[in-house]
């Protein structure tokens, strides 16, 4: 259920009040930004989407239902206009690993290191970040969709249900499968990188 304050702003927003939508984003445009981000792999794509995501949301918003989550909602509209983006730009998808992340905090680095970490475990987590990244890139839109909402942003399967407009036994298994193929590509991926690590180390070896 939508918090009391919350609905009113949206009541407001509905009666054409800007101001209480411009509220409305701030509130949840770091949410919106993080999962598009996500999803594209690109902060220019993530900011983009995110525009339009609130620019659908502001033209669908008598349509909203508030007896559901407005966050829920939001991610069902980013869900689906990263899907529809996606699907324009089959295989031509790029990231970089120095996009950056928001948090309720502000902005940071996609640095996963702690502070504590020495220069090999921090080379390490570089690493793993790589591999994982590398491999959400090889899920169809709608495993990796499924996956990211409930390993990156937490959310219940309940949640992603209803986000999804799919049934609870087909949110389990698509996680699952995905999760599985995850998996098994980071696998494949330090497999590549070991063979291209020893044929280096085998080049440099020799005279």
């Amino acid at each position: 259920m939508t918090d009391l304050k919350e609905r009113e702003l949206i009541r407001r927003a509905k009666q054409g009040d800007m101001l209480a939508f411009e509220e409305l984003i701030l509130k949840h445009e770091k949410i919106v930004y993080n999962v598009a981000l996500r999803m594209m792999n690109h902060s220019e794509d993530a900011k983009d989407i995110s525009q339009e995501v609130f620019l659908k949301a502001y033209r669908s918003l008598g349509n909203f239902d508030e007896r559901s989550q407005f966050s829920t909602w939001l991610y069902r509209i980013t869900h689906n206009t990263c899907i529809d983006e996606m699907r324009k730009r089959k295989g031509k998808q790029s990231y970089s690993l120095e996009e950056e992340l928001e948090n309720e905090e502000g902005s940071m680095q996609r640095q996963i290191a702690d502070e504590g970490d020495t220069p090999e475990e921090s080379l390490l987590r570089e690493e793993q970040k790589s591999e994982i990244l590398q491999a959400l890139d090889t899920l169809s839109e709608e495993h990796k969709a499924a996956v990211i909402l409930r390993d990156v942003k937490g959310l219940s399967y309940e949640e992603i249900a209803e986000i999804l407009e799919l049934s609870l036994g087909t949110v389990k298994s698509r996680i699952s499968r995905a999760r599985n193929q995850l998996k098994n590509e980071i696998l494949k991926i330090r497999e590549q990188n070991e063979k291209s690590f020893r044929h280096k180390e085998g080049k440099e070896g020799n005279p």
